[in-house]
């Protein structure tokens, strides 16, 4: 028997797809599962258009046996089967797709699409099969043909022997190496788990001899090992049963079949799409965050169908990074595929269904923030830290479609607010939107810089995770109103200066100031009257962008930029201490500068800041104790 070879380029081609393309080898049987469901699938559309044949969906089913003696693995189904002339167009150059050329000559039929691409897919087989062969009887035909390959040499075609119209695809597994164990192809149970992995949701039957154990017939102690068929796909996605079948335990049971978190979600979205792009997607909102979420070792992603057959386990590219918490699947018949299933073309469908995506994420939180707002909060103390990320990523080109979801604690009520709550009890005269930054609440609470803001009965968000002042930056306003710390330089609250004090107070006050700000040149820009003070003696400010939390957050990071905000040394004239300045400045200049020393570094402390010298400072200390 003559052997042909493989056309054109398709020797090359198959010899990088075996060792190349293919980064696991178990998607071979998802492939040839996948053309044995497009064979049937050429039946259904047969049988549209011609009235003599009737499809009887319950007929038609694929089945797969594993002969571990002989290394024989063997893919048999109930299609339409193949001719001679198919063998040599479909297997003889790799890369034709005969089931791509059948849907597009059927594109405007009714009824089931085809996924297949058979020809690459197929090929897949031989990186765990030294020989295939294909033996097929199509649908209206005498006779049947058997196709064999040893691989990249080449083919041979010849008639055989076949009953029933249908393909029998038999595999001889490789034997094992040092480096690759090919026997799991054989065994049952890995089987199964592939074919449950990667094409449970086949529309038809994938049948297996299943051995179970059982009770000798006659005893109570004895057992039996016996076979039995069994099928073992599940055939019909949640995801394609109408949303009005489904309660929410089902939606809980497929979040923990699929092994998307321990938790129960807090939320799901199921979404039918039949536009511009067909799709099906089922996404979860978790519950609680994954222990590695902020780790290297996380991955983001939804799984990814191709009409119910596995392409991706983690399909980055439909998931935003600020969304990245989000759990689940996407289905789609609109896909384009590249040469193989593993390798998806980033094209503009995909693009379009992620970012109907987010846009669904976005609404589904909206909707959980007005309807539910005790999860709301509850998601967002485990996720809200990555909402801000989004805000502050790509300099701010996601401000506008995450800003709502921002929350923040109120010194008013003492619990998360939102930016629109905020603003839509601000009184008419409060030009900013005031925030402190933090550590804690508690600290925040006693922060010298708050009083004046306070007393005027305004409302502080406050800013305890390290990146909302960085992600406050990015947003600058809302609803027309700008973010200002309460740190800043300009609180832009009209504070009226005591008419007691006399033009050479003031001056008087000034050289005071400025004497002070000579022996902390370097460490402060100024020294100066503070109008936002009112129990306190002392507080650090600054001008320009660069807070003092963000110094620290800069600082602490792994590059240390030494990044220094711009200080402002504010002393409360109002304060028995100033008294104490005043004196020392008059009569005994050594105490001042003593004094001087103690109230800045009083004023890092309250900040949180490191001292310069420690001991210094407790030396200070004991100097005013004797």
């Amino acid at each position: 028997m003559e052997k042909k070879q493989f056309q054109a380029e398709s020797k090359r081609l198959l010899e990088m797809m075996i060792n190349s393309i293919y980064t696991q080898r178990e998607i071979f049987l998802r492939e040839l599962i996948s053309n044995s469901s497009d064979a049937i699938d050429k039946i259904y559309y047969r049988a549209l258009t011609d009235d003599s044949l009737v499809f009887d969906k319950d007929s038609y089913f694929i089945k797969i046996t594993a002969d571990k003696d002989n290394r024989i693995l063997t893919i048999r189904d109930t299609g339409i089967g193949m001719t001679k002339e198919d063998l040599e167009n479909n297997l003889g150059i790799i890369a034709k797709s005969g089931s791509l050329a059948f849907k597009k000559e059927n594109e405007s039929k009714d009824g089931h699409n085809i996924i297949g691409q058979f020809g690459v897919g197929f090929y897949s087989a031989f990186m765990v099969a030294d020989h295939i062969a294909v033996t097929s009887k199509a649908l209206g035909s005498d006779t049947a043909y058997k196709w064999e390959s040893d691989g990249a040499d080449g083919y041979t075609i010849a008639p055989a022997e076949k009953d029933a119209v249908g393909t029998e695809i038999v595999l001889s597994i490789k034997a094992n190496t040092e480096d690759d164990n090919y026997d799991e192809y054989l065994d049952e149970y890995r089987l199964k788990a592939i074919i449950k992995k990667y094409s449970d949701f086949i529309r038809y039957p994938i049948k297996m001899d299943i051995t179970s154990r059982r009770l000798q017939e006659g005893s109570e102690t004895e057992y039996e090992d016996f076979q039995e068929e069994q099928h073992v796909n599940s055939m019909v996605p949640i995801w394609r049963k109408n949303k009005s079948e489904l309660t929410p335990d089902d939606y809980e049971k497929f979040y923990h079949e699929k092994h998307y978190g321990f938790d129960k979600p807090l939320k799901h979205i199921h979404v039918s799409a039949d536009g511009a792009v067909v799709y099906q997607a089922i996404l979860f909102i978790p519950e609680n965050m994954p222990y590695d979420y902020y780790s290297k070792e996380y991955e983001k992603g939804l799984e990814l169908y191709a009409n119910g057959v596995l392409i991706m386990n983690k399909c980055a590219d439909l998931l935003p990074d600020y969304f990245s918490f989000v759990k689940g699947m996407v289905d789609s018949e609109s896909l384009s595929l590249n040469i193989s299933r593993e390798m998806l073309q980033h094209d503009r469908q995909l693009k379009l269904i992620a970012k109907n995506i987010s846009s669904k994420i976005k609404g589904s939180l909206q909707s959980l923030l007005k309807d539910e707002r005790e999860k709301y909060e509850q998601f967002y103390k485990s996720f809200g830290r990555q909402l801000k990320f989004g805000v502050y990523s790509d300099y701010g080109t996601h401000k506008e479609l995450l800003q709502d979801l921002l929350m923040f604690s109120s010194s008013k009520e003492k619990q998360l607010v939102t930016l629109d709550e905020y603003v839509a009890r601000m009184p008419e005269d409060q030009k900013y939107i005031y925030y402190a930054s933090g550590e804690s609440i508690e600290r925040i609470d006693k922060l010298p810089q708050t009083e004046l803001v306070t007393d005027k009965g305004y409302e502080i968000l406050y800013f305890t995770d390290d990146i909302d002042e960085f992600a406050i930056k990015m947003i600058m306003t809302y609803k027309e109103k700008e973010f200002r710390s309460v740190s800043s330089g300009d609180l832009g609250i009209d504070v009226e200066d005591n008419a007691n004090d006399s033009e050479s107070d003031k001056k008087e006050n000034q050289d005071l100031f400025d004497y002070m700000n000579g022996l902390l040149a370097g460490k402060v820009s100024s020294v100066k009257a503070s109008k936002r003070l009112r129990k306190h003696p002392v507080c650090l400010s600054t001008d320009g962008d660069v807070t003092i939390e963000m110094e620290k957050i800069l600082n602490a990071m792994p590059n240390n930029p030494n990044v220094k905000a711009e200080k402002v040394l504010e002393i409360n004239v109002n304060h028995d201490v100033f008294a104490s300045l005043k004196d020392a400045f008059e009569k005994d200049k050594e105490k001042l500068n003593l004094y001087t020393a103690l109230l800045y570094n009083q004023a890092l402390l309250i900040e949180g800041l490191p001292l310069q010298d420690p001991v210094e400072f407790t030396n200070d200390i004991c100097k005013i104790m004797v």
